[in-house]
């Protein structure tokens, strides 16, 4: 079973194989749209217009939900501006129209947008995010107090003590006094936190600072890698570029991040309310769904601080995951090269384009990245793990056994089952079945360690029994798994037991019906079972998401059956 990772991963998260045919991304042969199922004669005449119909252009709105649906931001937003400007008193426009602005980064137009909510006393709460950071760029601080007082008994509430300790250091004030203020709750605290170690940094108590940032955590979590680079560019700042590097260097260099002058920064309420609108903006951009606040929190960190480049890649990947992939891949094209997060935008820019099927582009851009000794291992690792994504395992196997020679004693399951399913799909099957046994020793109670080196046995006939066993103990770890459910069928069914392989194989395909590989297993199945209509059924539904040699061979079957 294909387990994809997020659009746009910019952790160092690592792409595990289920098995020896999955370890790659299969691009789905129907593309879903989000166009709007309203026919468009229909719009036009008047059946899905707001209210005001009869004031505002309606093709200019029916272009702006056309365009909003399939992803041209840009043009959504201009076509929702001259709807505004026809009626500024529709509250649903006026709503439309700042969710496409800031969706599409126009800021005057969110601005327009927002003030026309406001004067109908209808301005959602996320419209402070951007007047505070309008006022935090611009050094107004009366106008940073009056936005932040909208964060008051409102669902933003948790961020006013952070951000009010930033507006108080900008004064001269006390900051961690205004700190003080963060309400009793796990959350806030932890944002508190955060804060803190940052404060500390910007008033001079460096060590204190420093070692408040490595409480948080290792720079192997995101989240606190993130305020690693935050402390580290105040740091660099001060002009202390040795502590900098020494705060980023630790986890022997886990991401290519640098240190250069020109990305220091002031400890400003422009710098500390981006990084928090980002660092929030991070945990929910991981749910399936990020919402119109991660737009909106994202867009103001920008704003605030232009130079802020995880929010930036963060973006991105939000927008490649809204259908919007050009105005993603735009974003990724203004990280400089001098970034921090600038390898992050390479490796992201090749796994959007894999996402969205563009396979040509994307080994084209995943070729013009380079390795060299001094390459990063959260690089490696990224590159390793996209070259198995895009099918090319043999381009892999340098980089996932620099891993496992890296890591050394160190190197866990993962490593061994990564390395050993790459040297799998690039056909050196006795060197794979070596890793893969040393993964299953690494991790014995691993099911997808056992489930990889159980299957790969039984399809090359070697220690039937035993890859049998290994399959029985990985079903009993993780019953509900679609793969290892087809794996253990499978192989009962090489074993000559298809009683008991059919129930496994048709509760695998229930869970995961665009698996090429369980369908085709499933057709297999039904046609030694008798059931003719059924096995060419599963065949043919499989031939939607398989490889084209897996189409080759399931037209055969579909057109002749097996052979006898």
């Amino acid at each position: 079973m294909t387990r994809r990772p997020p659009p746009l991963d910019l952790a160092v998260r690592r792409l595990y194989p289920d098995r020896p045919s999955t370890a790659r991304i299969r691009k789905t042969a129907i593309t879903l749209t989000r166009r709007l199922a309203l026919p468009f004669a229909a719009t036009l005449a008047g059946t899905a217009l707001p209210a005001s119909a009869a004031t505002i252009d309606p093709a200019a709105y029916a272009r702006a939900r056309i365009a909003e649906a399939d992803g041209a931001v840009a043009s959504a937003a201009q076509d929702y501006a001259r709807v505004l400007a026809d009626d500024p008193q529709d509250i649903a426009i006026a709503l439309r129209t700042f969710r496409a602005a800031v969706r599409a980064g126009d800021m005057p137009l969110a601005d327009r947008a927002a003030a026309a909510l406001a004067a109908q006393k209808a301005a959602p709460s996320d419209t402070a995010l951007l007047a505070l950071a309008r006022a935090a760029r611009d050094g107004d601080v009366t106008g940073a107090e009056a936005a932040l007082r909208r964060f008051d008994g409102d669902r933003l509430r948790i961020l006013a003590p952070p951000l009010r300790a930033w507006l108080a250091l900008e004064r001269g004030g006390d900051p961690f006094a205004a700190l003080a203020q963060a309400p009793d709750e796990p959350v806030a605290r932890r944002f508190a936190a955060e804060t803190r170690a940052l404060l500390l940094i910007a008033t001079g108590r460096t060590d204190e600072g420093v070692a408040a940032v490595r409480a948080l955590g290792g720079a192997a979590e995101l989240a606190a890698l993130d305020e690693r680079v935050a402390a580290a560019r105040l740091l660099i700042g001060q002009g202390k570029d040795k502590a900098a590097r020494a705060l980023l260097d630790d986890e022997a260099g886990a991401t290519a991040l640098r240190i250069e002058p020109n990305r220091g920064a002031r400890p400003t309420l422009a710098f500390g309310a981006s990084h928090l609108f980002t660092r929030i903006a991070a945990d929910l951009a991981t749910g399936e769904d990020p919402g119109v606040l991660t737009y909106t929190l994202l867009r103001a960190a920008l704003r605030a601080d232009p130079a802020n480049d995880r929010a930036r890649l963060l973006l991105a990947g939000v927008l490649a995951r809204d259908d919007a992939l050009d105005a993603g891949l735009a974003l990724l094209a203004e990280v400089p090269a001098d970034s921090p997060y600038a390898s992050l935008a390479a490796t992201g820019r090749v796994q959007m384009l894999a996402d969205d099927g563009r396979e040509d582009a994307a080994l084209a851009a995943l070729d013009a990245l380079s390795v060299t000794k001094k390459t990063p291992v959260g690089d490696l690792q990224r590159l390793a793990d996209l070259q198995m994504r895009l099918d090319r395992p043999a381009q892999a196997v340098p980089l996932y056994a620099r891993l496992v020679k890296q890591a050394g004693a160190g190197a866990d399951w993962t490593d061994w089952l990564q390395y050993g399913a790459a040297l799998d799909g690039a056909g050196r099957w006795p060197a794979a079945r070596d890793a893969l046994q040393k993964a299953v020793a690494k991790g014995p109670d691993q099911p997808l360690a056992l489930n990889y080196l159980g299957y790969a046995l039984t399809q090359h006939r070697e220690r039937v029994d035993e890859a049998q066993a290994m399959l029985e103990k990985a079903a009993r770890l993780k019953p509900d798994d679609a793969a290892i459910a087809d794996s253990l069928g499978w192989a009962l069914y090489l074993r000559g037991q298809p009683v008991r392989a059919l129930p496994l194989v048709e509760r695998a395909a229930q869970a995961d019906p665009l698996s090429a590989e369980i369908g085709e297993h499933l057709g297999d199945l039904y046609w030694q079972a008798g059931r003719r209509y059924e096995a060419r059924y599963a065949w043919t539904a499989a031939q939607a998401t398989a490889t084209p040699v897996e189409t080759a061979r399931l037209a055969t079957k579909i057109e002749q059956g097996l052979p006898q």
